[in-house]
């Protein structure tokens, strides 16, 4: 007889905007491979994460967040990942947030149940429920809104209950041969995962409505005689007046940002860096097709 079949797959993490899709990610891999922060839509693109084990292969999906108002170009260039992902999916991991239900978790789960695909409901962020006492009857009417072949209370951020969850993906994923090679943990270049980096790092000091105007390219990677990488990166914002407030007063927020992003890259690249960091204005990019394509998402 011969042994149980290799099962491998892809698995959609799918949810509204700030659920914490990305620091589940990370914790499923076990490490970081999409960028992190407090506020909605930091997740752009389609991010893969893969983790591999004894007989099995997980290739995880990290979308954007499902959002209903699409008003620019960029937010519907972000749906339609999410959805592609959805589509390309063996097995959803729909993501909750325990603290909050709101119209768009609706609609997420509406998409969902339509894709008639195996699911998994996860409700995040069940260290911040309080009282406690109220954990228990939410979990049991959040279970009851659809037939999810599991559901996993958790908390992403602390790693609490992660492991459970990773142990309940492989019997759902189909039989098939792995489709990456096993020390891979994701499929982005390194000049993607370094722009993803410095906008992160802009994301989390910048004010509310600043992050979704900003964008970040890299123009210049470059191997050094020293030993060093040197990166050039470009933001990009939409108006002059974002661009001083990003450059901050003497140019202190910029360096701050670059020295953050730096120290982070030279852990990920195992190298030391050299960065520089410019800030451009492009008018209106996240309305322009050309523009989004030429900054990696798909206007079509």
């Amino acid at each position: 007889m011969s042994g149980p079949a290799h099962r491998s797959g892809f698995v959609a993490l799918i949810g509204r905007p700030n659920v914490g899709k990305s620091t589940l990610l990370n914790a499923l891999v076990g490490q970081k491979v999409s960028i992190t922060s407090p506020k909605p839509q930091t997740t752009r693109h389609r991010i893969v994460g893969i983790l591999t084990g004894p007989g099995f292969q997980a290739v995880f999906l990290d979308t954007p967040g499902l959002h209903t108002k699409q008003p620019r170009g960029l937010n519907r260039a972000m749906n339609r990942a999410a959805m592609g992902s959805l589509a390309d999916a063996d097995l959803l991991l729909f993501v909750v947030d325990a603290t909050r239900w709101s119209g768009e978790d609706e609609a997420a789960l509406e998409r969902v149940r339509e894709s008639g695909k195996k699911a998994i409901l996860v409700i995040n962020k069940c260290d911040r429920v309080r009282p406690r006492d109220r954990l228990l009857p939410l979990i049991e009417r959040l279970a009851g809104l659809h037939a999810f072949d599991a559901v996993v209370p958790l908390s992403a951020l602390k790693a609490d209950n992660v492991e459970r969850l990773a142990a309940l993906i492989p019997p759902l994923l189909p039989a098939a041969a792995a489709l990456y090679p096993e020390d891979q943990v994701t499929d982005r270049s390194e000049r993607f995962l370094a722009a993803e980096r410095v906008r992160e790092k802009l994301t989390l000091v910048l004010q509310e409505e600043l992050p979704y105007g900003i964008t970040v390219e890299i123009e210049r990677w470059e191997e050094q005689e020293d030993g060093r990488l040197a990166i050039g990166a470009v933001i990009w914002v939409e108006r002059v007046g974002q661009r001083k407030i990003v450059i901050g007063e003497g140019g202190q927020r910029l360096k701050d940002v670059g020295r953050a992003a730096r120290l982070e890259l030279n852990e990920l690249l195992g190298r030391r860096v050299h960065l520089e960091l410019w800030v451009k204005v492009r008018e209106n990019w996240a309305d322009s097709d050309a523009a989004l394509r030429q900054f990696g998402y798909d206007p079509s």
